[in-house]
């Protein structure tokens, strides 16, 4: 990848609409061989952004879903006991259970399962790393982002029973948080950092232009409208992209071709995902909502 604009342009490929900063982040990213932080709300596209690289460069997606409690086995490596055990029950029936020969292969490559992180840095289908998403680390505890470390740094996991396994060459790394606590700074520092804010209105026109291409445009223009309304109240948790998305496909089945109150007010569990935010929606406050929305200049 030569340039920025080569960047923004392999996104946008994959559908996914990239302002310069991001694209500027993604290439940086690329080019220096460093994993990528993405910090942002839910819902505006940091995890898309790995699946549109991945499609984008023709590489493999490895998705680490992380959560409370994931520890090594599940995100690393386990051995698989019940192999091993059946083995050993073979070379005891065979006579061959003192053998010294029988531990090393016990402990070898053959029992071991390999799970998202072990298999990033070994895999490379058709000479080509994987994208390895590691994908709201946020979620998981503390001491498994001291074991990232390793991985961060170096590109490899220390098996006791195998040594170190190294990345031959390293997998693009694309770390999201969605900030339900704060990332320890030994991980920002080994990776290049961005935040990934909300769309602009004409940003957001593009994305629903290419995610959902049966709105008419008028249709489009009002339902960004009204988001990016919505974004500007006081909102326990404001609609993200995927909101967006999801209510203009929503909107089409039920074949709208403009917003009026009744179908916004039907239809807004798409946007608004808590019962605060909702109950703050009665239909004259959709109305009016809706007024100001098509009050902004289009």
């Amino acid at each position: 990848m030569r340039s920025i604009e080569e960047a923004q342009a392999l996104l946008a490929g994959a559908d996914y609409v990239a302002e310069r900063r991001l694209a500027t982040a993604v290439f940086l990213a690329l080019r220096l061989g460093r994993p990528l932080f993405l910090e942002g709300e839910a819902g505006v596209g940091k995890t898309e952004l790995a699946k549109a690289l991945a499609s984008g460069l023709g590489r493999e997606l490895i998705r680490l879903q992380c959560y409370e409690g994931l520890d090594i086995s599940s995100a690393v490596y386990e051995w698989n006991v019940q192999r091993q055990m059946m083995a050993i029950r073979l070379a005891e029936a065979g006579g061959r259970a003192r053998e010294e020969s029988l531990e090393r292969d016990l402990f070898s490559a053959h029992y071991l399962v390999k799970r998202p992180i072990l298999r990033a840095l070994e895999s490379a289908a058709g000479g080509k790393p994987p994208v390895l998403l590691i994908d709201e680390l946020d979620r998981a505890d503390e001491p498994f982002e001291a074991y990232l470390l390793e991985v961060l740094s170096d590109f490899q996991v220390t098996i006791p029973e195998l040594g170190a396994i190294r990345a031959v060459e390293p997998p693009i790394v694309v770390v999201t948080s969605n900030r339900t606590r704060e990332i320890h700074d030994a991980i920002k520092r080994r990776c290049l950092y961005h935040w990934v804010d909300y769309p602009t209105a004409e940003r957001e026109l593009e994305i629903l232009r290419r995610k959902a291409p049966g709105a008419q445009e008028a249709l489009s223009r009002e339902v960004v409208a009204f988001v990016q309304r919505l974004r500007a109240m006081d909102l326990y948790k404001a609609p993200g992209v995927a909101e967006t998305i999801d209510w203009t496909r929503s909107l089409l089945l039920l074949d709208a071709t403009t917003l009026d109150p009744e179908t916004v007010s039907d239809t807004l569990g798409a946007l608004l995902k808590y019962q605060d935010d909702l109950a703050r929606f009665p239909g004259e406050a959709v109305a009016a909502v809706l007024a100001q929305a098509r009050a902004v200049p289009a």
